[in-house]
């Protein structure tokens, strides 16, 4: 009778491990489900904040660029330089003054930037300081990047000098290059603003 007794338990207890074997995997299985299901709205939510911000950067990128072809059209910008460097392999140097700029404002340009000037070696730097009440051959030009501004001027001398500004809107950089009949052209590299 023992005997039964013994086996009788042993099959209880070998019937009831399996029973809290079942329990146990069923328990953790429901509880990684429930973790996934919680780090899904997490992971949705991520996605979501991330494509908002994308589309705002978007709307911010897209409103500058239309700022930027607002003020080329309208004529109402100035260029400020960084740098300038004699073509075509002069040595750049930077430009530190926030008084150098070329403006352009309806049909009037302000030029106050420094140039260098020489026909052969050494080359010396002088300063362009003029307010041009017109100029010749003003063209607004659009590209695939911007825009391209040009137009000449002989600056009050026996000299043309033919100004070239190359924008690019996305970014608001530019390059301005200043050709002369007698001198080698100087490219300046820097950044377009509106005049308020």
């Amino acid at each position: 009778m023992k005997r039964k007794i013994v086996a009788a338990l042993l099959v209880l207890a070998v019937a009831g491990t399996g029973v809290i074997m079942v329990t146990s995997q069923q328990s953790k299985h429901s509880e990684s489900a429930a973790a996934s299901q919680e780090q899904e709205p997490i992971n949705d939510t991520r996605e979501q904040r991330h494509k908002e911000r994308e589309q705002r950067r978007a709307a911010r990128l897209a409103e500058y660029e239309r700022y930027m072809d607002s003020i080329v059209m309208a004529r109402n910008f100035k260029f400020i330089p960084s740098s300038v460097q004699q073509e075509p392999a002069g040595s750049t140097r930077l430009i530190n003054n926030p008084n150098y700029e070329l403006s352009v404002w309806d049909t009037e340009v302000d030029v106050c930037l420094p140039y260098i000037k020489g026909v052969t070696p050494p080359y010396y730097f002088v300063l362009l300081n003029y307010t041009l009440p017109s100029v010749t051959g003003y063209i607004t030009e659009q590209t695939r990047d911007g825009w391209n501004v040009s137009f000449s001027t002989s600056l009050f001398s026996a000299t043309t000098y033919r100004f070239s500004l190359d924008i690019f809107s996305s970014s608001g950089s530019a390059t301005l290059t200043i050709a002369s009949t007698w001198y080698p052209d100087v490219q300046y590299n820097g950044a377009i603003v509106g005049i308020n």
